[in-house]
């Protein structure tokens, strides 16, 4: 059942997402060579305690993983793309640090990711990162009141085609609101002009990712990082978004 959201739930939304925004801001500015994943592992939980937020990562337990997530934000590095578990690891110059993380405030969630280059960049790494990006846009900008489904998904894998990635399915975009995740499910491979209307109060969380080279994915021992099967480099970008009348709103911008 997908539930359509009244303007004054879509700003509470907002509020959430603000704070979402601003904590992978901050993080984006502290990630370097020689920092830990474990300190920004730490360094979120204190962000938000101090906003009275609750993670919708703790104690998350899915079909897959290694019994409940115990963490707040996932971190995946290089090849590694969703649902990284933080652990002991010092980022090296060069590193590509995706963050993705999910709180709600007041009953309302919102949930985003972003991949950031650490230190030096690759011509490489910055090409896949900015189609992640441009993918994203175009899902966003597809969002519209009386559009399908599937000119988000077509719109994100147009500009996946373009860059030459291929595109997985089995991971993608989904609803939330109350709870992180609620229907529908959001694909970022699909065909224009088909699957569900898009009605105005609808949220949705996008997110496309991409391997450079591969559509498939592998689990870690871990049973939570899930990594390019060639080991190849990875980047996912992410936004929590509202259909309104006035076209599509992104929540998870920091103020």
């Amino acid at each position: 059942m997908i539930e359509l959201k009244s303007p004054a739930e879509i700003e509470r939304m907002r509020v959430t997402g603000a704070f979402v925004g601003q904590v992978l801001a901050e993080l984006a500015k502290v990630a370097a060579p020689g920092v830990n994943l474990l300190d920004l592992e730490h360094r979120t939980r204190e962000l938000i305690r101090a906003r009275g937020a609750q993670s919708c990562y703790w104690d998350y337990a899915p079909d897959f993983g290694n019994g409940p997530f115990r963490n707040v934000i996932c971190l995946s590095v290089n090849d590694a793309v969703l649902h990284g578990l933080p652990h002991d690891y010092v980022l090296q110059d060069g590193d590509v640090l995706t963050m993705d993380m999910a709180v709600g405030i007041d009953g309302w969630v919102a949930d985003s990711a972003r991949t950031v280059i650490v230190g030096t960049p690759a011509e490489e790494d910055v090409r896949l990162v900015r189609a992640t990006e441009e993918a994203l846009d175009a899902g966003i900008a597809a969002a519209r009141e009386g559009n399908r489904l599937g000119d988000i998904s077509a719109a994100i894998q147009a500009v996946a085609d373009g860059y030459g990635y291929p595109v997985n399915t089995q991971f993608g975009g989904h609803g939330l609101g109350r709870t992180m995740h609620e229907d529908p499910h959001v694909p970022n491979r699909g065909r224009a002009g088909r699957g569900l209307k898009l009605r105005a109060g609808m949220t949705l969380a996008l997110e496309p990712w991409f391997a450079r080279t591969t559509d498939r994915i592998v689990f870690d021992p871990d049973g939570w990082t899930i990594r390019s099967a060639d080991g190849s480099r990875t980047a996912h970008s992410e936004h929590t978004i509202a259909i309104t009348a006035d076209g599509p709103q992104v929540l998870t911008v920091a103020n």
